[in-house]
C-alpha cells in the first residue's frame, strides 16, 4: 500500500473546463477574439493561466500586455464563476474519504493559481484535502518537479512510496521527474498515449481501479 496519493486538479479530480473556457472566452472577447469551443480548451488548459490566456488571443493580440490585460479580466471573471458549472468527477470524492480511512495521505498538485485551486478544491472536497500546492510566486510550474516536492515535503512522505495522478502528458514529466509513481486518467482532457509517451506507469480508466492500484503497491 502507497503511503500518499499527490492529485491534478483540473481534468483529474474535477472536471473544470466548462467555466475554464467561459472565463477565458469572456476574456478574449475583449480583444475581438471569436469564442473557441469548449473542446479546444482541453489542449490550452494545463500550464497556468498565463499561458491559457495566450493560446486563446489570435495570433495578433499575443504581446505581453495584451496577455495581461485578458489574464486580469479572466481571473475577476474566473474569481466569482469558478464552481458554476465545475464538479468532481464521479467517486472522487468517495475515493478521497476512503484513501483517508486507510491512512493514505492525499494532496493536490495544481498549475491553477493558488487562491482558486484552494477554493475550488474547498468547494468539492471539503476539508478532506488540507494540501493544495497550486501555481504561487517563486514556485516553478509542472512538469518542473518542485512543487510535487513541496507537496511530498508537507506530507511527509517518500516520493518513491507515492502516486502522482493526472490527465495530461506534463503531470507525467512532473511525476518522473519528482521520482513518484506516475499514474494517467483516461477521464480528464488529454488522451491515453500521451500519458505513455510521457511516462505513466500505469493508466487507470475510474477511481476503482485508482483504489485498487493504490493497495496494491
Amino acid at each position: 500500500m502507497v503511503q500518499a496519493v499527490v492529485f491534478d486538479l483540473d481534468g483529474t479530480l474535477a472536471n473544470t473546463l466548462e467555466d475554464l473556457a467561459d472565463a477565458a472566452n469572456y476574456a478574449i472577447s475583449f480583444f475581438n477574439a471569436p469564442p473557441h469551443k469548449i473542446n479546444e480548451y482541453k489542449y490550452f488548459i494545463g500550464d497556468g493561466i498565463h499561458k491559457l490566456i495566450e493560446r486563446a488571443l489570435p495570433q495578433e493580440r499575443k504581446s505581453e500586455a495584451d496577455v495581461l490585460a485578458a489574464k486580469q479580466i479572466f481571473l475577476e471573471y474566473y474569481s466569482h464563476h469558478y464552481a458554476d458549472k465545475t464538479c468532481a468527477y464521479d467517486g472522487m470524492p468517495e475515493l478521497i474519504l476512503k484513501l483517508k480511512e486507510l491512512g493514505i495521505k492525499v494532496a493536490v498538485v495544481t498549475n491553477k493559481a493558488q487562491q482558486p485551486a484552494n477554493e475550488v478544491t474547498q468547494k468539492l472536497f471539503g476539508d478532506s484535502i488540507k494540501v493544495v500546492v497550486g501555481q504561487r510566486e517563486g514556485l516553478p510550474t509542472k512538469p518542473d518537479p518542485a512543487p510535487v516536492f513541496l507537496a511530498l515535503d508537507l506530507l511527509g512522505v517518500n516520493a518513491k512510496n507515492t502516486l502522482f495522478v493526472g490527465d495530461s502528458g506534463m503531470d507525467m514529466a512532473a511525476a518522473v521527474g519528482s521520482g513518484t509513481i506516475p499514474v494517467g486518467v483516461t477521464w480528464g482532457f488529454r488522451e491515453s498515449n500521451e500519458l505513455i509517451e510521457n511516462g505513466a506507469k500505469h493508466i487507470v480508466n475510474n477511481p476503482s481501479e485508482l483504489l485498487k492500484l493504490a493497495l496494491s503497491l
